[in-house]
């Protein structure tokens, strides 16, 4: 019970947006679920793996290095060291290791965008409900020519505001969910850069390229603070 009315209740009085939130809430959770399972079978141990590796391929044993990472290789950073080690020789291998980087982040970040859109949609929708509701309570009044109950008007106005609180209810879990997903999506690019740079250091190689856009990351965090 809140504000002594059941959830049910208080959603039905919630306006005309109150289906559109729901739906951003269902396809919201749904996108948390499937996110929150992703990273979670993502637990990596980065520093032993790191120290195994480099045993291994300082002792010459480039072949189990590369089977090594293969049987991690559900794991974007060991699937990364192990492209890496497979075209060592390659002059290639920069084009190749940004192509295979682009294809993992591509995976890391997907529907990260959506959940940034329903935290950003979802106020305004509530919004857009709150401002409709206020419309159609003063719409009462001016039809009553002002002779209104004052019990009424405020039922309107808190029924109006309803909107906006479900719009938040929404928005809120959403937004941070996002930011823990943005946080785990950097490390994990943060780690294949660290890798590449390790296995360049070993290997006197020099490599140019980014895994992550950090520049539409920074607009996507904008968009959900505005």
């Amino acid at each position: 019970m809140l504000w002594d009315h059941s959830v049910i209740e208080l959603f039905q009085k919630a306006g005309l947006t109150r289906w559109p939130l729901f739906i951003c809430s269902i396809v919201g959770l749904a996108i948390i679920l499937e996110r929150g399972f992703y990273f979670f079978r993502l637990r990596f141990n980065y520093a032993k793996f790191s120290r195994d590796l480099f045993i291994l391929l300082r002792a010459d044993q480039l072949m189990k290095g590369i089977h090594f990472c293969q049987e991690n290789s559900s794991n974007p950073v060991p699937y990364i060291a192990g492209t890496y080690l497979r075209n060592v020789k390659n002059k290639k291998r920069d084009s190749i290791l940004t192509r295979e980087g682009s294809n993992i982040m591509e995976k890391v970040e997907a529907r990260l965008r959506g959940l940034a859109t329903i935290t950003h949609v979802a106020p305004l929708l509530g919004l857009l409900g709150t401002v409709a509701g206020l419309v159609g309570a003063f719409h009462e009044i001016e039809l009553t020519a002002g002779q209104v109950q004052a019990q009424n008007l405020a039922g309107g106005i808190w029924e109006a505001l309803l909107s906006t609180v479900f719009g938040l209810i929404v928005a809120i879990p959403c937004m941070v969910a996002y930011h823990g997903f943005e946080s785990q999506a950097d490390r994990i690019a943060r780690r294949l850069q660290s890798v590449v740079t390790e296995l360049d250091e070993f290997y006197g190689n020099k490599s140019h390229h980014e895994f992550r856009d950090e520049s539409v990351d920074d607009n996507d965090l904008k968009n959900t603070t505005e």
